[in-house]
C-alpha cells in the first residue's frame, strides 16, 4: 500500500487526489493523509507563476514533514488577470519520496466581475463565491467552477483531471528523465 500524503485538509482535495492516484493506478491500494504545510505564497496567489509555486512549496514542505510517504502532493488554486478579466486556475505539483516530479493544471475559467472585484479587494475566491451567491464553504464543496456551471463540472473534477495529468510522468517513468540520476 502507498501512501500520499497531501498539504490540505480540505475534502475536495483530499477526494481528487486520491480519485486521480486510483485512475492513473488501478491495480495500486493507497492511504491518503492530509496535513497542514505553508505555501509561501499569499491566501490568494494572483498570478499563475505564484499559484505553481505555491503547489509546489506545498508538495515539498509536505515532504519535509512526513518524509515515510510516497507521495507529496499540492494544490494551489489562483487568479490572475487578463485583457481586464480575471481568470481562476489551480496547479497541482506530485513529488515522490524519490525526488521524481509531476505537474497539472486545471482548465481556466473567467470569473464573473463582482467576483473579480471582491478578490481585487483583498478576499479569497471561496469567500468572493460565499459573498455572491450566498452560500457558506463553497471551497469545500463545488467551488466557484461547480456553482457557475451547475456542477457539470465541480471543483473535485476539475482537480482529479489535473491530479491525473500530474501524475503522467510516474506511469511512464521511462520516457520522463526526472527520475534518472
Amino acid at each position: 500500500m502507498k501512501k500520499i500524503v497531501i498539504a490540505s485538509k480540505n475534502p475536495v482535495k483530499m477526494k481528487a487526489t486520491l480519485d486521480g492516484f486510483r485512475k492513473m493506478f488501478p491495480n495500486e491500494e493507497f492511504t491518503i493523509e492530509g496535513i497542514s504545510v505553508p505555501s509561501g505564497v499569499s491566501d490568494q496567489p494572483m498570478t499563475d507563476a505564484d499559484t505553481f509555486l505555491g503547489a509546489k512549496n506545498r508538495a515539498e514542505n509536505a515532504s519535509k514533514e512526513r518524509p515515510d510517504a510516497d507521495f507529496f502532493v499540492g494544490i494551489e488554486g489562483g487568479v490572475e488577470e487578463k485583457d481586464s478579466e480575471m481568470e481562476a486556475l489551480a496547479w497541482i505539483v506530485v513529488k515522490s519520496k524519490g525526488d521524481g516530479f509531476g505537474k497539472g493544471r486545471t482548465g481556466t475559467f473567467f470569473l464573473p466581475p463582482r467576483i473579480a472585484e471582491l478578490i481585487k479587494e483583498g478576499r479569497e475566491l471561496g469567500e468572493a463565491d460565499d459573498i455572491v451567491f450566498h452560500r457558506t464553504n463553497s471551497k469545500q464543496e463545488n467551488g466557484a467552477i461547480g456553482i457557475l456551471t451547475g456542477n457539470v463540472i465541480d471543483r473535485t473534477k476539475s482537480y482529479t483531471e489535473a491530479v491525473v495529468i500530474a501524475l503522467i510522468p510516474f506511469k511512464n517513468e521511462k520516457l520522463y528523465t526526472i527520475f534518472h540520476g
